[in-house]
């Protein structure tokens, strides 16, 4: 699967793109209230309490380098590349199912001729066998 994520993020599909940015943009408040209040909570208990948009900050006076924040914001794409890749991985899938359907071959008609053919044939089998 991380091969295939891999794959897909350095794909130069414009479709891919399209379809990412839409759905990237959709799915983006919900990705970052999945951040803010489950996955980063989560951090800082098993930090031991440390907030990272809050603790990891350092600089002089006003100008403030907000390094959590940034942390934070990498999860965030993180999580929103991966669902991305999860749902035109489910949409491959689907695609592929229907074209599989398609693609079966229909079985050919025989024409008259090749139908009477087949009668006799089927009949000179029965003879032989009575035989």
């Amino acid at each position: 699967m991380w091969k295939e994520f891999k794959d897909f993020a350095m794909k130069g599909n414009i479709l891919d793109l399209a379809i990412g940015v839409v759905i990237g943009g959709a799915f983006g408040k919900i990705v970052t209230a999945l951040v803010d209040f489950i996955i980063m909570p989560i951090v800082g208990m098993l930090t031991g309490g440390i907030d990272l948009t809050e603790s990891l900050m350092f600089g002089i006076g006003e100008a403030q380098i907000q390094l959590g924040a940034f942390i934070q914001s990498i999860i965030d794409f993180l999580i929103v590349a991966f669902s991305i890749f999860m749902a035109l991985r489910v949409m491959a899938k689907l695609n592929l199912k229907k074209k599989e359907e398609v693609a079966e071959e229909p079985i050919p008609e025989l024409d008259a001729k090749e139908e009477l053919l087949k009668e006799i044939r089927d009949l000179l089998k029965k003879q032989e066998r009575i035989s």
